[in-house]
């Protein structure tokens, strides 16, 4: 994949949508290419968050660590969402796993460029919220019927 193929995939994320093409080259240029194969971890819940990935191409899946000693897929990440961004956002150890289901590309951005690139298009702080919101969202819609099942 090349660097203009990259930009063009970029344009899709939600996050990156209203950053001008000459700061999305910047991010793919910066950014690290990264592969995994089915089965490897991008991260691992508990791990400290230096970077956010935007998936490239591939499916991931998200797991939480249960109290059983397994795990639970909570959701699926495809091309143009990104994961990873909890972590540097709030300074704290990552949430969820995430591990690829086949195999899988990804852009690694580093917590200092994803600063800088908030710091430069503000409109992409409020697209982070919007899809931390949708996530949660989600969350809790996923948590009440696991509870409307229990009470049945």
């Amino acid at each position: 994949m090349n660097l203009n193929e990259e930009v063009e995939i970029l344009k899709g994320v939600p996050i990156f949508a209203k950053i001008e093409p000459a700061k999305l080259k910047l991010i793919a240029f910066t950014g690290e290419r990264m592969t995994f194969n089915a089965g490897q971890e991008l991260f691992h819940q508990g791990d400290q968050g230096d970077a956010m990935y935007v998936i490239l191409g591939g499916i991931a899946d998200v797991l939480i660590d249960n109290d059983k000693g397994g795990q639970i897929a909570v959701a699926e990440m495809k091309k143009n969402n990104f994961v990873g961004e909890m972590a540097i956002l709030g300074d704290v150890p990552r949430t969820a796993t995430i591990k690829a289901r086949e195999a899988l590309t990804t852009l690694r951005i580093s917590k200092d460029m994803f600063y800088r690139l908030v710091a430069e298009v503000p409109q992409m702080a409020v697209e982070v919220m919007r899809e931390l919101a949708h996530r949660l969202e989600d969350t809790n819609k996923k948590l009440r019927e696991a509870t409307a099942k229990r009470a049945a």
